[in-house]
């Protein structure tokens, strides 16, 4: 028997790649093992999403050689697919997987393994029309599922690469998802995150591929235009046994007025909306080829406060971006204070080749990135303290996920429908494993902070 290490980098959707992968190997046969010990084969999925990401890839990639110079090393998803001849000629990588051929790791291993000759499974992303089905039966984590409902984006902004080494916007058919959400809810799983490259664009490839340039692709009522992830979501609901359906990151624009208040009529829709901004300033937003400006962003915004009881709003924001100046930075500070969000994801502008930005003048000194990097992490963290501060003396539903010991301490931890996290005490309680085990849904008092970032 074959055993195998696996080590993921980036973002959700890679983590539900590695996922299925893992289900694919050990249904062939294979043991997964740890990556830091001796394996016969190594297989990172990799990021490229900055530069880097990209040194991240291959020093995992050189690791894995270093700890079994005998051993196979596979690279795998976009880093691989963004610089497909670099990663054949390092000399480390014996097996090269694109990103729409992940699905058939068991297969192109086993053609690898017979001939031990170097080997490429990289094809032209943009190419492909259909998206590439899987179906994930069981995930690493047991209370939370993350659901991939499509691939690819259309969108093109300035900054990202992400659209050449992900391809055009590809859903994954309704039919599909609803199967394999009700296949994890009956497996005790509670609450299914959906995610994907860019799922505010979730069904528009649907209208007779119309988007995708697809002609075969079929036509589903109700998906079409903005609305298809709404609608996803409402069938969703009516699946037996699961508690919470939440969503990924969103574009703002999806945020009509019909969908929020479609939105707020399904029962078991998390309030927690992840609204990727960028900057706050409309000068940058353009430079950025983002399609909307602070003040229609301000509008979704609001609107998702006027359907939801203090729904958690989080973002992602890029400082330093070429040609920001301080006054564009302070412009994009006040607006971060005024929309008080949850919580903000800040990233320093990294130069990512074969991008529009990376011609761009005006490139941003690193230091300047830093100090402006910094003044929004405090800001973050004041106005995620106030947000959570919230619930002291107030009654939390909380999914209960893991057993933390913390000094002479036993703790459930879990996270709120708005993803806060909180802790319940079971130390005392000789009936702790039976009225609160991992993976129920329960309401408990909340009385204090137990770290900056946990509730108790």
């Amino acid at each position: 028997m074959k055993n195998v290490a696996l080590y993921n980098l980036g973002c959700k959707v890679n983590s539900y790649e590695m996922e299925v992968m893992r289900q694919s190997l050990q249904e062939r046969g294979y043991q997964i093992v740890p990556f830091d010990g001796t394996a016969d084969i190594y297989i990172v999925n990799t990021c490229t999403v900055t530069n880097i990401a990209d040194r991240k890839s291959r020093q995992i990639l050189h690791r894995a050689k270093q700890l079994n110079p005998r051993g196979v090393v596979v690279a795998v998803g976009c880093y691989v697919q963004a610089g497909d001849r670099t990663a054949r000629r390092d000399e480390c990588i014996d097996l090269a997987i694109g990103n729409n051929r992940k699905k058939d790791i068991a297969d192109l291993l086993e053609a690898f393994l017979e001939d031990r000759n170097r080997n490429s499974a990289v094809i032209d992303i943009n190419g492909s029309c259909g998206y590439e089905e899987t179906q994930l039966k069981s995930s690493m984590e047991h209370t939370r599922a993350y659901i991939k409902i499509q691939d690819g984006c259309n969108q093109f902004c300035s900054y990202c690469a992400i659209p050449y080494v992900r391809g055009r916007v590809r859903s994954r058919r309704p039919e599909d998802i609803l199967r394999e959400i009700r296949g994890l809810a009956a497996a005790g799983y509670r609450e299914v995150v959906l995610t994907g490259i860019h799922i505010s664009s979730y069904g528009i490839d649907f209208a007779g591929g119309r988007d995708a340039g697809c002609s075969e692709n079929e036509s589903y009522s109700g998906y079409e235009g903005s609305s298809g992830l709404v609608r996803l979501a409402e069938q969703i609901q009516e699946i037996p046994g699961l508690e919470r359906i939440r969503l990924g990151s969103l574009e703002p624009r999806i945020m009509t007025p019909e969908n929020v208040r479609r939105l707020a009529e399904i029962p078991r829709l998390c309030p927690h909306f992840h609204l990727s901004l960028q900057s706050g300033c409309d000068t940058v937003l353009k430079r950025m080829n983002r399609h909307y400006t602070a003040g229609e962003y301000y509008s979704c915004v609001e609107r998702l406060r006027q359907f939801f009881r203090e729904p958690a709003i989080t973002t992602d924001v890029i400082v330093g971006f070429p040609g920001e100046t301080e006054e564009e930075f302070l412009r994009t500070k006040a607006f971060l204070e005024k929309v008080c969000f949850y919580e903000m994801h800040v990233f320093k502008y990294s130069r990512r080749a074969g991008t529009a930005a990376d011609k761009m003048p005006g490139q941003v000194p690193e230091q300047t990135k830093i100090h402006r990097s910094a003044e929004l992490l405090e800001l973050t963290a004041r106005q995620a303290k106030l947000f959570r501060g919230r619930y002291i003396g107030q009654e939390a539903e909380v999914l209960l996920e893991e057993t933390r010991e913390m000094g002479n301490r036993i703790l459930r931890v879990g996270h709120t429908g708005d993803y806060v996290k909180i802790a319940v005490d079971v130390t005392n309680e000789a009936e702790g494993e039976r009225t609160m085990p991992v993976n129920s849904l329960v309401k408990v008092p909340v009385k204090e902070f137990l770290t900056d970032e946990i509730l108790i």
